[in-house]
């Protein structure tokens, strides 16, 4: 795409090349330090509720719905998978990795293969209900938008329904394999 993008310049516009290079790189530089800022502040956010002992009891009020979606029953597995779902909710997209690499590595049975809770876990985090879509209200505002929070509602409608249907193939897959394997 960028190489097409250059030939396009070079018989439109061959003396704007540069120019347009260099303001492209400005205009994503500046993006980039947009969104840093923005995840600094919520990863200090989350690092003060996790050091405050808030996702021990975020981790405790979510975990009969962490234990029945991921079949998990080890505590440090459930807070590593509470605070990831937290971040999601939360719209945080990137600044959540971490602390889903961290559950992931948790979930890891050793076997080199994803077992259940590990799909669960991806599945719910590529569809992850947002309740407030920060990064994406960050990048409207970065882009001037006039309402930028204007998303706030069709993100809730879709993520919702996207995390409920990915859920319910995840189990449905599972009881076909559960199935399939008691035949065996």
């Amino acid at each position: 795409m960028m190489l097409s993008s250059i030939l396009v310049l070079l018989i439109t516009n061959p003396a704007g090349i540069l120019t347009e290079m260099i303001s492209a790189s400005t205009k994503a530089l500046n993006l980039c330090l947009q969104l840093c800022a923005i995840y600094a502040v919520w990863l200090g956010i989350l690092q003060l509720v996790d050091a405050s002992g808030l996702s021990e009891k975020l981790a405790k009020l979510l975990r009969p719905f962490i234990k029945w979606l991921f079949r998990v029953d080890d505590v440090e597995t459930q807070k590593a998978i509470a605070l990831n779902l937290s971040a999601n909710i939360l719209g945080l997209g990137n600044a959540a990795t971490p602390m889903g690499i961290n559950a992931m590595q948790k979930l890891d049975d050793g076997t080199g293969t994803a077992n259940f809770a590990m799909i669960m876990l991806i599945v719910v985090n590529a569809t992850s209900i947002q309740l407030l879509p920060t990064t994406i209200i960050g990048l409207r505002t970065s882009a001037g938008s006039t309402n930028p929070a204007d998303i706030i509602f069709p993100t809730l409608i879709t993520t919702f329904i996207t995390t409920a249907l990915g859920i319910v193939l995840v189990k449905a897959i599972d009881k076909i394999k559960e199935r399939k394997n008691e035949q065996s």
